[in-house]
């Protein structure tokens, strides 16, 4: 008879791939898996579909958290910039990511876009590829570009295989990742509901397995963790209902999502790990599959301060949607230090959000945050005003 795993079962799981910066599952799937390569990332967007159609393992990169000591990163980097570069820089070189056959560095910033050019430097027996997005969605202008950009990937991944990269190995690598952003849905949707059962600190540590483990595998946790929540009974609590904006690319540490929760906040919608939600639709399975992600990208993919928006007026629009949505009384605005996406998108977030009459509070942190105390009281205070004068 097997045992169904429990919520602390699945949770200890999670947690062990979240502290471990050597990266033991990519080295067992790789011992599992001779030949098979291990494709890493940087946050935010890359097509994983294509990757995993050349039959390599994606693997996320989030930098190195509060775990790690940064000494060789800060040789190459300035200090008035986000910590990410530095501690990527760090598990580079002290050989954390010697597992990794290439790197994929996605459109994100200038920093992301140095750090690229830096890799190159350092790991010159690494592929390397910034990989870049189009700044506007005519089909016919940004389509062709993003399209060749994703035939580029395909080609060199396929030349890295040693075997052509098919339109049904897309297909169906296309398929087996709607799945797993359907079961993501259905899970942030059981957060949304009963955020007591599902807390944002558990979700975020599944979240985060699912960036070392093949996206198959990651599904069923994932299912498995929906089923052994709804089992549970666990304390419900009169927290206030908030969505967390601005964390999308440098995490925060996850002793700061414990501590919105210790607050008194129930995390009802975010941003971390926006690459596991970057695509809000399902992809079409039939037809060019190039085409496919190109138009899932320009017309069906999540509203970010990385991700250019034309029309001035559709700022905010994505973000209250969440709030509708999820049922959220307020916005908490957490960017780290020094990301100028987030704190140049911040004002205008703010005014489409006093417009509606959202209350929101904001901090900035970094991945290796240790002064959570007054990010705790911050959030309470947040907390008990909406509770005590919000209508």
């Amino acid at each position: 008879m097997t045992v169904k795993a429990t919520v602390k079962d699945i949770v200890d799981r999670c947690q062990t791939l979240f502290d471990d910066l050597d990266f033991n599952a990519v080295k067992d799937w790789k011992a599992a898996n001779p030949g098979g390569k291990a494709i890493g990332y940087l946050p935010i967007y890359v097509p994983r579909e294509i990757i995993h159609a050349a039959g390599m393992l994606p693997v996320g990169i989030f930098g190195g958290g509060d775990q790690l000591e940064v000494i060789h990163g800060d040789a190459y980097y300035q200090s008035y910039i986000c910590r990410i570069p530095r501690s990527t820089i760090e598990l580079g070189l002290t050989g954390r990511l010697d597992s990794l056959d290439g790197m994929l560095f996605p459109s994100i910033c200038d920093v992301i876009r140095n750090l690229s050019g830096m890799w190159q430097l350092l790991f010159k027996d690494k592929y390397v590829k910034y990989f870049d997005v189009p700044q506007t969605y005519r089909d016919d202008i940004a389509g062709t570009f993003y399209i060749h950009e994703l035939q580029d990937l395909r080609d060199d991944l396929a030349e890295m295989a040693g075997r052509p990269i098919t339109d049904e190995d897309l297909h169906n690598s296309i398929a087996v990742y709607n799945e797993n952003r359907a079961v993501i849905s259905e899970l942030y949707d059981l957060r949304a509901q009963q955020p007591w059962q599902a807390p944002a600190s558990e979700i975020y540590l599944l979240l985060r397995a699912g960036m070392v483990l093949p996206v198959e595998d990651h599904t069923q946790l994932l299912r498995d963790y929906i089923a052994a929540a709804q089992e549970e009974e666990r304390p419900r609590r009169d927290n206030c209902r908030v969505v967390v904006n601005g964390v999308f690319c440098e995490q925060p540490p996850l002793g700061l999502i414990k501590s919105l929760e210790m607050a008194g906040c129930y995390v009802v919608d975010d941003d971390f790990l926006l690459i596991t939600r970057w695509l809000i639709d399902d992809v079409p399975t039939t037809g060019d599959p190039m085409e496919n992600l190109s138009k899932a990208f320009l017309h069906h993919s999540a509203a970010t301060s990385a991700k250019f928006e034309p029309d001035k007026a559709d700022k905010g629009k994505f973000l209250i949607k969440q709030v509708r949505k999820s049922k959220a009384e307020g916005v908490i605005f957490a960017a780290p230090s020094f990301c100028d996406p987030a704190l140049l998108d911040r004002p205008m977030l703010q005014e489409a959000l006093n417009r509606d009459e959202i209350p929101f509070t904001a901090f900035k942190y970094a991945e290796n945050t240790g002064q959570l105390q007054a990010i705790r009281e911050q959030a309470g205070t947040f907390a008990d005003t909406i509770k005590l004068w919000s209508a």
